[in-house]
């Protein structure tokens, strides 16, 4: 089954500094009809202005990664690591038992664009850690490119969870397919671009739940940025 969530259905957090667009209910988005996707506990969709972003903060027993879309991300954290990440960029942080972090726009005058994909770890009280990655864009050109995974997989940010995460910006024209796994689920979401999903159009910000579905077959309207999330499904 595909289940289509448009643009203008996800909720808006309109804050001091930033706009956050969030597909799963999380912080002051409470809708216990909309609890993640299996393993996959949120993802949050900012927009962050100049010089802004969010200060030190804590998390824990949350594995979070972090893929930039525009701009220049900056992050720390309590551990001592410190990256700035560009477009197609990915950072991925292990909060463990507990750790403090910062995600600030690096640029002063130019506006931030990063997803945040929380993600639920296979067992509490992991090492805490950071890594990031850069990736070319030929990499991920009318291809996807696996960017993290629970797997051991070269070239890849591995994460403590039976999940992978892909990219792909797909020319206009273009068509794309993925075949999905027994017992896998698909969140895919529509970045920039728009594109048509078995007859399912995507406009920059939606996106489409596939479970059950044994393939995703998709054409890019124009030239298409996406964001898939892979997990078993419950």
């Amino acid at each position: 089954m595909l289940c289509r969530i448009p643009t203008e259905d996800l909720y808006v957090d309109d804050a001091n500094g930033h706009v956050g667009r969030f597909h799963f209910s999380y912080g002051d988005y409470v809708a216990p009809s909309n609890e993640g996707f299996g393993v996959l506990d949120a993802l949050n969709d900012f927009v962050v202005r100049p010089g802004e972003g969010f200060d030190t903060h804590r998390h824990e027993e949350v594995e979070i990664v972090s893929y930039c879309v525009q701009g220049e991300l900056r992050h720390s954290d309590s551990m001592g690591s410190a990256a700035i990440l560009r477009r197609g960029d990915v950072g991925y942080q292990c909060a463990g038992a507990g750790i403090t972090h910062a995600e600030m726009n690096h640029s002063p005058d130019e506006h931030l664009r990063f997803v945040q994909i929380l993600i639920r770890p296979n067992a509490s009280g992991l090492p805490a850690g950071y890594r990031s990655h850069r990736y070319p864009a030929h990499a991920r050109r009318n291809k996807w490119l696996r960017v993290a995974s629970g797997r051991s997989v070269n070239g890849t940010l591995q994460i403590s969870q039976d999940a992978d995460i892909f990219i792909s910006e797909v020319d206009k024209g273009a068509r794309l397919t993925f075949a999905i796994p027994d017992e896998r689920q698909v969140y895919l979401v529509c970045l920039e671009g728009s594109l048509a999903i078995s007859g399912l159009g995507l406009k920059p910000g939606g996106a489409i739940k596939a479970t059950g579905e044994a393939e995703l077959s998709l054409e890019a309207l124009e030239e298409a940025h996406l964001l898939m999330v892979e997990v078993a499904s419950p």
